[in-house]
């Protein structure tokens, strides 16, 4: 085999190997775009449950007037927002926090179970920590797309095609200290 021969087969063999770590990071980036979208949904569903459980403690009776007030303005304004892109959602999704937080601290959690309303109180709970799980899976996710997304070879191939670029969601989920 001439040495003529022996470069331009080294060469196919290269550009087979470029070709395929192309594939692979265009596979890879769009299971990632898959992965966020699924995260997000959730994070949407989650966020959604909060806001229905927060509502429903707000109309249950155990709070006083103004936090039931309160907390039912919020509840309402995090249902409207919940078709609008999460990035418009995160002050929305804060002042809920916050209302919850004011609301459940003055409950007596205590004097409340065993009655009808420790069950939302119960929901509650659930659905603040799975507003944190979904919210954590939701920024892992992006943050992963964003890093692969950066490199410098799939910004020039353009293998994100025509996909908005991912963003963290940054809220305060913190849960209310009384429901611990």
């Amino acid at each position: 085999m001439s040495s003529w021969a022996y470069t331009l087969a080294l060469l196919g063999l290269l550009v087979v190997v470029v070709l395929l770590y192309v594939r692979s990071l265009a596979g890879r980036l769009d299971r990632l775009h898959v992965r966020l979208e699924a995260a997000e949904s959730a994070l949407d569903a989650q966020l959604i449950r909060r806001s229905a459980a927060a509502a429903e403690l707000a109309y249950s009776g155990v709070l006083d007037p103004a936090s039931s007030l309160l907390l039912a303005d919020a509840a309402h304004e995090a249902q409207v927002a919940s078709g609008a892109d999460l990035a418009r959602r995160e002050p929305v999704e804060s002042a809920l926090s916050s209302a919850l937080r004011a609301a459940v601290d003055e409950v007596d959690v205590a004097a409340v179970d065993g009655s009808p309303q420790a069950e939302l109180l119960d929901e509650l709970r659930s659905a603040c920590q799975r507003v944190q799980l979904a919210r954590r899976f939701a920024n892992d996710a992006a943050r992963a797309t964003l890093r692969l997304r950066r490199r410098p070879l799939v910004r020039r191939l353009g293998l994100a095609g025509h996909a908005p670029w991912p963003r963290v969601f940054e809220i305060d989920d913190a849960p209310p200290p009384a429901l611990g």
